[in-house]
């Protein structure tokens, strides 16, 4: 995880997002985005958990994290099935954060 997250620092909360829709988010990450609010709340002047946030910033609908949860199970799949092993859900946020939110 060297410099994913240089110049970028607010896209380890949507990563974060993503690995927690699909219930894989570790709980160190889960306690840093929890101990980062405070610090959410000043930058970006909004109220709201850290998932909150990410979803005001990030203009997520309310339905975004079924649709991941729905995306990563028909994947897992489909990927198992053709890779006789198990998707890594950390590659699988990355890949689908990079792919489908990020702005720019």
């Amino acid at each position: 995880m060297s410099d994913r997250y240089t110049d970028k620092p607010f896209l380890r909360f949507v990563d974060a997002y993503v690995l927690k829709a699909i219930g894989h988010l570790d709980d160190a990450t889960e306690s840093y985005c929890q101990a980062m609010v405070p610090q959410l709340k000043q930058s970006f002047g909004v109220t709201g958990s850290w998932e909150q946030i990410v979803e005001q910033q990030m203009k997520f609908g309310p339905d975004l994290p079924e649709q991941i949860r729905k995306i990563w199970t028909d994947g897992k799949a489909r990927f198992e099935a053709g890779n006789g092993t198990a998707p890594d859900p950390v590659q699988f946020a990355y890949l689908f954060v990079d792919k489908n939110l990020q702005n720019g």
